[in-house]
């Protein structure tokens, strides 16, 4: 019972932090007032912000896969592979998340793709972050004296 309450706590945690950093991202790039009028739907700016911040979310889950399991022989998290799907995949959404803010003419609501861009944005550094650890580990193991592979 208390591990299921750490962890439930542990989630609500993570989610207050995320949301502060997307609030952070939006305020520091001036488009954090929203707009008089909504856009309602899909827009390309949208649809644009949406695939970095996936992009960005593969990118951390495959980094903590990688970062928890280095020593597994298959799939995507694996170790070396892993880390460099996870800073490959970071930087996709870095790059694409910033970029969707630094172009935006208005805060949420306007159909630019602001709060996806900036949720993009976090992720995509989240993921470098935990791509960074996984590849110098492997490669400080490597070539660690005394160790036949």
């Amino acid at each position: 019972m208390r591990r299921i309450f750490t962890m439930i706590l542990t989630a609500v945690a993570a989610a207050g932090l995320f949301a502060g950093l997307v609030h952070a991202v939006l305020v520091v790039a001036h488009v954090s007032e929203p707009s008089a009028t909504t856009v309602y739907g899909m827009t390309p700016r949208r649809l644009w912000a949406t695939t970095a911040a996936v992009m960005g979310l593969v990118g951390v889950l495959v980094g903590s896969l990688a970062l928890v399991r280095p020593t597994s022989r298959f799939g995507a998290a694996s170790g070396r592979l892993g880390a460099i799907v996870a800073l490959v995949a970071g930087f996709f959404a870095v790059v694409n998340g910033g970029l969707n803010v630094a172009m935006a003419n208005g805060g949420p609501g306007t159909g630019n793709g602001v709060v996806g861009g900036a949720a993009a944005f976090v992720l995509g550094m989240i993921a470098v972050a935990l791509g960074v650890p996984g590849l110098t580990r492997r490669r400080r193991a490597a070539f660690e004296p005394g160790r036949m592979t």
